[in-house]
This record gives C-alpha cells, sequence and structure tokens, in this order.
C-alpha cells in the first residue's frame, strides 16, 4: 500500500513499481457479506466494506464507491435498487424538457444519498490513511449523467438537437463539478470524471460536449492540489486523443483498448493512465488466466505514469 506512488502515477510520473487500484464498488459488499443495496444506503456498512476490501486486496488507493446513479438521483432521478449491483435510473425528468423547464436545481450537501457518503467518507478516510491507501471519488460525466436526465434521446439529440443537448450536458457539468466540491471536502485524495458513454461519439462531439462541461470539476479539483483522472468505457479509440487533452492529470480505459497504444499515447501527452486487467475475460469469466493477464499488462504498462487496475 502506497498512496504516494499512486498519486505520482496518476500524474504521469516515473514510479518504483505500478501501484494497484481495484475498483471494487459493490464488492465491498460482497466482502462482507451484505447486499448492495443496504451497502449503498447505510454509510456504517459502506465504509466498513471500502475498508475491508482495501485490505483484502492490499490497494493502493480505492473509490470511497462506482455508482453513477448518485448525482442523477441527487437532482430528481427515480432508482430501481438491486441486490448484486448498482441502483439503475428509471426516470429521466429532462425527456422533453430542459433542467430549468423541468424545475431541476443543483444538488446540496442534503440532497439524495449525499448524506450517507459524507458520513461513509469521514468513517473510512482515517482507516485508509493508516493503511497508505489513497480514498478516491467518483462522479458522473457530463455526457452520462445528461442520458441520466434526458434518457437515449440525448445520443440523436448531440447531432439533431444541439441547443437542448448543449443544455443537458452544461447542467451535467454543473452538477458534476458540485460532486468534485463535495469530493473535495469529503478529503479524497483522487477525484475522477467518469463518462463511460463518451466512448460512442465523434471527436468532435467530444470536444463539444464532454470537454468543456468537464472544465469546472477539473479547475474545482486542482484549485484544492487534488490529483484528477478521467475514466472512459468500451472502445475509445477514436476520443483517446481528446481524453488525453481533457485536462486532467490522467485517465483509464477498459479491456478493450490496447495497453501498448494507450501507454504511447499517455506519454505523448505527459498524462497517468490505468488499466487494463481485464475484468470480464480474466476475472469474471476465468476465459483468461488472471496471473498471465496480469503479467501481460504490468509488462505493457511499466512504471512510467501507469496505475494497475481492472479494465
Amino acid at each position: 500500500m502506497a498512496k504516494q506512488m499512486l498519486l505520482d502515477a496518476y500524474r504521469g510520473k516515473r514510479t518504483e513499481y505500478a501501484p494497484w487500484v481495484p475498483y471494487a464498488g459493490v464488492h465491498c459488499a460482497h466482502i462482507i457479506n451484505e447486499p448492495a443495496d443496504k451497502f449503498l444506503q447505510d454509510p456504517e456498512i459502506m465504509a466498513k466494506g471500502i475498508v475491508a476490501t482495501a485490505k483484502r486486496y492490499k490497494a493502493d488507493g480505492i473509490p470511497l464507491l462506482f455508482d453513477l446513479s448518485v448525482e442523477a438521483n441527487s437532482v430528481g432521478c427515480d432508482l430501481k435498487w438491486w441486490p448484486d449491483n448498482v441502483p439503475s435510473v428509471t426516470t429521466h425528468p429532462c425527456s422533453n424538457k430542459t433542467p430549468k423547464e423541468a424545475g431541476l436545481k443543483l444538488p446540496t450537501k442534503d440532497s439524495g444519498r449525499w448524506p450517507v457518503i459524507f458520513k461513509a467518507a469521514k468513517i473510512a478516510k482515517p482507516q485508509l490513511e493508516d493503511l497508505d491507501c489513497a480514498m478516491m471519488g467518483l462522479f458522473c460525466g457530463p455526457l452520462t449523467l445528461g442520458a441520466h436526465l434526458a434518457g437515449v434521446r440525448l445520443f440523436t439529440d448531440v447531432y439533431k438537437h444541439k441547443e437542448f443537448a448543449a443544455e443537458i450536458c452544461k447542467f451535467a457539468g454543473e452538477i458534476g463539478a458540485r460532486a468534485a466540491e463535495f469530493y473535495v471536502e469529503m478529503g479524497c485524495d483522487i477525484i475522477a470524471n467518469v463518462d463511460p458513454v463518451a466512448s460512442q461519439i465523434r471527436p468532435a462531439t467530444f470536444r463539444e460536449y464532454v470537454t468543456p462541461n468537464s472544465q469546472a470539476a477539473i479547475k474545482i479539483i486542482h484549485d484544492a492540489g487534488i490529483t484528477s483522472s478521467f475514466f472512459i468505457c468500451g472502445d475509445a479509440t477514436k476520443v483517446m486523443d481528446e481524453v488525453c487533452q481533457i485536462g486532467t492529470h490522467g485517465f483509464a480505459i477498459d479491456e478493450q483498448m490496447n495497453l501498448n497504444f494507450i501507454r504511447d499515447l499517455a506519454r505523448k501527452y505527459g498524462v497517468g493512465f490505468g488499466g487494463n486487467l481485464k475484468l470480464t475475460l480474466a476475472l469474471s469469466l476465468g476465459l483468461l488466466s488472471p496471473r498471465e493477464d496480469a503479467i501481460v499488462s504490468l509488462a505493457a504498462g511499466g512504471q512510467h505514469g501507469f496505475t494497475f487496475a481492472p479494465g
């Protein structure tokens, strides 16, 4: 467990070896034999699961939670809860209205599950410090959060109804900035903008909707002296230059990406990069040897700005 080495890697610096982050999410609930829905709504159980998982996997850093419904729920989206997964967003208040027309307001610390998360962070933070493990805050990025607010129509609106899409993503970016403020206050060592569906759009569309609506959150993180990252999922090859230039200290990708390509691109731009243990093929399905997969990823990533993590 080596928090400073992780912070250095996230900022694109050389490290003695590649630090390790398990993006455990609701697996933390499984570790302590609790259902996911209870884990995500009880601060004591959440903190217990996070710390137990950090110890179990000897983590150099661990997310406080990995649940992209938090921000949507805090501004009025309803959820369906599951005992073995994160909740699903079931209502989209901006499906036929702008945020202003729908009467949506930016969240406060008392909105949605933010009180639960604040309390869990207060409990977990000192215990993670004793483990020399970074506490990470993850918030939903503007395109993914925009899709929670407006529904799937957003993916055509970014081309066909640009004014509407711009309003949705702008409001989503403002929510993300507020979430970043909360994670700064909680004492997170790393704060990441998580926008998985941003891999599904063209580079120009990324620059139009994701990049500008991520800047306020990035500024809040950097003004606080905290390390930043941008997480993206799927085959994001076409937008990786945009990801590298969004302004965060680094980024993380999933198993669909070629780590040699990602490594070279990250070093070109001088940013940190993370991945690429195959969560599906190796860890979940066992179609590949997790040990061999880990060795391949560690060899490709090297010791310059690389964080070993599930893809």
